[in-house]
């Protein structure tokens, strides 16, 4: 990236990982149909294979950039072992994204963001919040943007696995309800930032009923979609994240009363026997948006 725009793809239902040592993983990778594709050199990799996966990363990013998949490069925490080498291996990849795991303390963030620039890279920042602290870094960057701006920030990712040990959640069926609270307020915090946000992952991925709930759940919650760690779980999270075709036809009502030509300069109306506002506007035209409709268009009625 030689730019310092914050981009992030317009849905982001889907967010692959693929471990960055896998050339078998990465070569399928474009062709499975996620929003996106992180290759890691992080959690999927093991020690003694980071090494590799760094010198395959830059022609992984090109295969995905070829195909014209948003890439993104999940590297280290600031300060472990390796986080030099990974700056270094983002510098050569040029990845759409860099993902930084254990996102948690601003100053080390705008840290990592010099460091990458000095190296060469200067995209967006995604951050993964998965300790208590992150959680509190990302209500920090809710409550001054200024710092979500420094730090080059575009998403936040739900790393749920870790943030369940450091909440010291029960193993289990029930964690799930107990990190709900805190994933929620991961959305509010990434909605107040204008921030894109996604759930964590599923592990038990020959679980279709159980990742399909969850993701059902996910998409309650508010957030754009979920990272997943198995092709067979891009297909079902799309159809988690969809909006229902009923959802779609009250959307289309909606922009299609305030475009008729007594609507104009209206902020309300009335609407199926109940009131509608500028504010449903806006979320008619998100629901068609993520439905991969052209709001535009319905609006124009093309």
């Amino acid at each position: 990236m030689t730019g310092e725009t914050l981009i992030r793809p317009a849905r982001l239902r889907s967010v692959l990982y693929v471990p960055g040592d896998k050339p078998r993983a990465i070569s399928k990778a474009p062709g499975l149909g996620a929003d996106a594709l992180i290759v890691d050199l992080e959690d999927a990799v093991a020690p003694q294979a980071k090494a590799a996966a760094r010198a395959a990363a830059p022609q992984a990013l090109d295969h995905f950039r070829a195909a014209g998949i948003y890439g993104v490069l999940r590297i280290g925490a600031p300060g472990e072992d390796g986080y030099a080498a990974d700056i270094a291996c983002a510098a050569r990849a040029q990845p759409d994204a860099v993902l930084i795991a254990k996102a948690e303390d601003a100053n080390a963030l705008d840290a990592a963001r010099a460091q990458l620039k000095t190296a060469g890279w200067t995209g967006p920042l995604w951050l993964m919040i998965e300790t208590p602290r992150g959680l509190f870094l990302a209500e920090r960057l809710a409550s001054d943007r200024s710092i979500t701006t420094a730090m080059g920030a575009s998403v936040l990712v739900a790393g749920s696995n870790d943030l369940a040990e450091g909440l010291r959640l029960p193993a289990g069926p029930g964690r799930r309800a107990g990190l709900k609270p805190h994933l929620a307020r991961l959305v509010l915090a990434a909605r107040a930032a204008d921030l894109g946000v996604l759930d964590g992952v599923w592990n038990a991925y020959r679980d279709m009923p159980g990742f399909a709930a969850e993701a059902a759940g996910a998409r309650a919650l508010g957030f754009d979609g979920k990272t997943l760690i198995h092709p067979d779980q891009i297909a079902p999270c799309h159809d988690a994240f969809a909006p229902a075709p009923e959802e779609i036809e009250t959307a289309r009502a909606i922009i299609a009363a305030f475009a008729a030509p007594q609507a104009q300069g209206r902020g309300a109306l009335a609407f199926r026997g109940g009131m509608i506002e500028r504010l449903h506007l806006d979320a008619a035209r998100a629901t068609l948006a993520a439905a991969g409709l052209d709001p535009d268009m319905e609006q124009s009625g093309g």
